[in-house]
């Protein structure tokens, strides 16, 4: 076993999912929804705290995985969830209830992500999660800079794509999407950009300016 595979499941193992987001990965699996892995779940716990949001919104709810994660990093916040998959998000709103988040704390919006999006307030959440679509992943993003605040973050899972992103060999739409929004992110001067390698991978970006 390679010293990054050690990593890897030394901190799959270590990490320890509260039990009301254990049950949400339950139903999320049942239904065949991806919900983020639980390193990728504590990471967002981590940075929804730190940042003191009040003010959330994902694109791809996960049947209630990762807003569950979000919103135990900043319990203060309301979350928006969109998704277009029925099914997802009353499993999510299941969820919620069991784990006793208040009905005003969550709202759930069903549609197409790129047609709700447009209709959005900009610059004005605190954290914006992209995990829906991975093809139109770079469209998500764009949206995603124009509805977070300056200073407000924007979150990306997956964005290594399986281990793909790293082997130039790989060159399917998905991947090359994910290794696009690597590069574009890098090079802008509108943001801040880091990548976690842990779990599935998570691209960070922070809005630091606007024309």
């Amino acid at each position: 076993m390679s010293e990054n595979d050690a990593n890897a499941r030394y901190i799959r193992e270590a990490i320890i999912e509260p039990a009301a987001i254990s049950r949400a990965r339950s139903h999320a699996l049942e239904l065949g929804a991806a919900p983020v892995s639980p390193a990728i779940g504590a990471q967002l716990a981590v940075l929804a705290a730190a940042s003191n949001a009040r003010s959330i919104v994902e694109i791809g709810t996960g049947a209630g995985v990762s807003g569950l994660w979000l919103l135990r990093g900043a319990p203060q916040a309301v979350l928006t969830s969109i998704d277009n998959e029925p099914e997802h998000l009353a499993a999510a709103r299941r969820s919620f209830s069991e784990a006793k988040i208040a009905p005003t704390k969550a709202r759930f919006i069903t549609g197409r992500a790129s047609d709700v999006l447009p209709r959005m307030n900009e610059a004005s959440y605190d954290i914006v999660l992209v995990d829906a679509d991975p093809e139109n992943v770079i469209e998500y993003v764009e949206h995603g800079l124009r509805l977070a605040r300056t200073g407000g973050i924007v979150l990306v899972p997956r964005v290594l794509a399986g281990g793909k992103a790293a082997d130039p060999v790989q060159r399917d739409a998905v991947t090359s999407a994910y290794r696009s929004l690597v590069q574009e992110t890098q090079e802008s001067p509108a943001v801040l950009a880091a990548i976690s390698t842990v779990g599935e991978g998570l691209l960070q970006l922070v809005s630091i300016h606007r024309d």
